[in-house]
């Protein structure tokens, strides 16, 4: 069956997330998704490769499957109806500023302690021993990269590929946060989750670099610091979203960063001084600047698609 292109559904979707954001609720689509592949990892789980590979193509194949299904529906409104409840499901750039704007207020309020436990909502990153300034730049390179994740990744998928690609990607970025990252139990078992997850992040995170130096305010510095120092970043793609965000913000991001008790140190990207408490607001305007500019570009996108197919 063709690709469904719907403008009309992922402005609604858009909208949706903007007024509704995600419910904290263990019925929420993607919750419910985390659940039953939790409950798959435990019956297919081995130390191997293979497995993984098996637990990912169930995964990610069964909500494809399901989307490239809803998208049968017989009448158009309801198409467009699905991918509107569809791409608000999988949106989380309304959850996403909120977060960010919570830890500058509780930064500005001298309150470490309800600022270290909200950090676990933005990343991994071990919150225990970070003071304020530490804590200010886990926020903005967080909201740097998850500007793609959980915006522009999946706007781009769903303009491109319909409700099958709106699900896929959640599916995918899903699966990467639950077992993508190194540790004894997942190193071999994540490995395909994390490598899919690069590859379907690619386009996206490239985008997001350039929206970025687009909307901030300062794009020819964005596109220089992009262009200079996006690659140093340990993954393929977070760097360029945090090289654009450090090149626009003026500010230097990078270093060394505690993840459950492993160091790692990071290369620097930008100029200018590391982020304070101030910078978490432009952050966050950065971040709600990006996200409508996706929008803008992916209801465009679908809408030429539409058109493109359309018979003559």
């Amino acid at each position: 069956m063709p690709i469904w292109y719907d403008p009309l559904g992922l402005a609604l979707g858009v909208a949706l997330d903007q007024f509704l954001a995600d419910p904290r609720s263990t019925a929420h689509p993607v919750a419910l998704f985390g659940q039953a592949s939790a409950k798959l990892e435990k019956s297919l789980y081995k130390d191997k490769k293979a497995r993984g590979v098996v637990h990912v193509v169930v995964c990610v194949g069964g909500v494809t499957a399901l989307g490239v299904l809803a998208q049968r529906v017989p009448s158009r409104a309801a198409r467009t109806a699905v991918t509107a409840v569809a791409t608000w499901a999988v949106l989380g750039g309304t959850t996403l500023a909120r977060e960010g704007a919570y830890m500058a207020d509780a930064l500005e309020r001298d309150d470490l302690e309800r600022a270290r436990a909200r950090l676990p909502h933005l990343c991994g990153r071990d919150p225990a021993h970070l003071e304020a300034p530490e804590l200010a730049r886990a926020t903005v390179e967080s909201l740097a990269e998850n500007t793609s994740d959980a915006v522009v990744a999946p706007l781009f998928w769903g303009a491109v590929a319909g409700v099958p690609g709106l699900l896929a990607y959640r599916a995918i970025n899903t699966l990467d946060a639950m077992i993508g990252h190194r540790s004894p139990r997942y190193e071999r078992f994540g490995w395909a989750a994390a490598r899919l997850d690069d590859v379907a992040n690619y386009l996206p995170a490239r985008v997001t670099g350039l929206l970025t130096a687009l909307t901030g305010p300062n794009p020819g510095r964005a596109l220089t610091v992009l262009r200079r120092d996006g690659h140093r970043h340990p993954s393929p793609n977070a760097g360029r979203c945090e090289a654009a965000f450090a090149g626009a913000l003026g500010v230097t991001l990078g270093g060394t960063n505690v993840y459950s008790g492993r160091t790692e140190h990071r290369p620097t990207m930008g100029e200018g001084p590391k982020p304070d408490v101030r910078d978490i607001r432009r952050a966050v305007r950065l971040t709600r600047a990006v996200s409508l500019a996706a929008a803008g570009v992916a209801v465009l996108t679908a809408w030429t698609l539409r058109r493109a197919r359309a018979p003559h």
